[in-house]
């Protein structure tokens, strides 16, 4: 079997900087924008550029991601093509070793990859949120006639020295690399997205795992080996919204720009879907029904309280008296009666009990994890 072009979904990643939200899941699975998990966004560009064989591989806490997952028939992924295989831990013969990184996980794939054997390699992460045509960077990656081309976004030069930068001459070749630099001599911040020659990225990582084993990063091990070795690397520059969800802030943040409908996002444009396991409705902006005002309610949920600017995903039931804010509520969620919620995340199948309080701010979202029961507080 041949695939000109294999997508590589690096799913494996803990998140810890989401704490509770990822004590039993993995980032990718993680709900967003109501009726959403993480990782649907990935899925959905892969299979709207017309990306059907699909390698996802997995690490931590993998289970409810298979569920999710499953052969990629809710994206269509396996009308055309192979659809989605679900890679799990490498095991040796010395025993079980984890990942030591994105190109050791590509590595320890090797034989899966050569199962379709393609011309090109895409490798994505599960956790960004965005809408980007693969084909087009495909494109782009053919006519400079790369080994490697990055996606990059440009980022205001106060926020480059947080990312790995790129810089590139007036080709887009990519002539230095820079990892969270003091003083960026650009704003191109790489996105994580690559397209590799497949060939040539295999040859690479079998001489180095042959050897020393230096090559286990793509950023911090890949990119500067290709540089030196004079590879062709280009960067693919990428304009729209993307945002890193790695981050309570940034998820927190994430779901409230989802809630405006001239976010740069578009969730609504039909030409670009973003698929689930439940057919994936434009959501509805409610601000005239009873107790909702600028607000996403997803099916199944009940509400008794009032919910200003907030996420509510599936079956969220919310008590008399209740008052949600500026916040996300996760599948299964029970809110009690007299809750006050303000600038939170409650995570699934949580439970606030009668009379409790869950106040954040805009600079210390409060969360309430997976499972968490929080305390009831008696009425004055």
């Amino acid at each position: 079997m041949s695939t000109e072009m294999l997508g590589m979904i690096l799913a494996g990643g803990q998140g810890t900087r989401l704490g509770k939200l990822t004590k039993t899941t993995a980032k990718p699975s993680v709900p967003f924008g109501g009726r959403y998990r993480i990782i649907d966004f990935t899925l959905s560009n892969l299979s709207n550029s017309g990306i059907n064989t699909v390698g996802v591989i997995t690490q931590y806490e993998p289970l409810e991601l298979n569920r999710h997952i499953q052969n990629g028939g809710a994206w269509g992924l396996n009308e055309t093509g192979a659809g989605v295989t679900i890679l799990q831990p490498y095991a040796s013969s010395e025993g079980a070793k984890f990942f030591e990184g994105t190109a050791h996980a590509i590595y320890q794939n090797i034989a899966y990859i050569d199962a379709y054997d393609p011309q090109y390699l895409l490798v994505l992460s599960g956790d960004h949120i965005y809408k980007m045509d693969y084909a087009k960077m495909l494109r782009a990656h053919k006519a400079k006639h790369a080994a490697l081309t990055v996606a990059v976004m440009p980022v205001p030069m106060a926020e480059a020295p947080r990312f790995g930068i790129m810089n590139t001459d007036d080709t887009d070749r990519i002539i230095a690399f820079e990892e969270k630099p003091e003083a960026p001599k650009s704003n191109l911040a790489s996105m994580g997205i690559y397209i590799f020659d497949w060939p040539t990225l295999r040859r690479y990582l079998s001489e180095s795992y042959a050897t020393d084993g230096t090559l286990e990063d793509f950023g911090h091990d890949v990119i500067p080996a290709y540089l030196a070795h004079n590879e062709p690397t280009y960067a693919y520059a990428f304009h729209g919204y993307w945002k890193d969800v790695g981050t309570i802030a940034s998820l927190w943040q994430a779901n409230m720009e989802f809630l405006s409908p001239n976010n740069s996002l578009h969730i609504a444009d039909r030409n670009w879907r973003i698929f689930s396991q439940a057919e994936a409705l434009p959501p509805m902006f409610l601000t005239k029904a009873a107790h909702v005002t600028q607000s996403m309610v997803t099916d199944g949920s009940y509400i008794a309280g009032t919910v200003t600017h907030s996420v509510l995903s599936q079956n969220v039931k919310v008590g008399e008296g209740a008052q949600i804010v500026d916040s996300m509520i996760m599948p299964n969620a029970v809110i009690g009666k007299n809750v006050h919620i303000d600038h939170a995340i409650i995570g699934e199948n949580a439970v606030v009990g009668d009379n409790g309080d869950v106040l954040g701010d805009a600079e210390n979202i409060a969360v309430v994890g997976y499972g968490e029961v929080v305390g009831r507080k008696e009425k004055a």
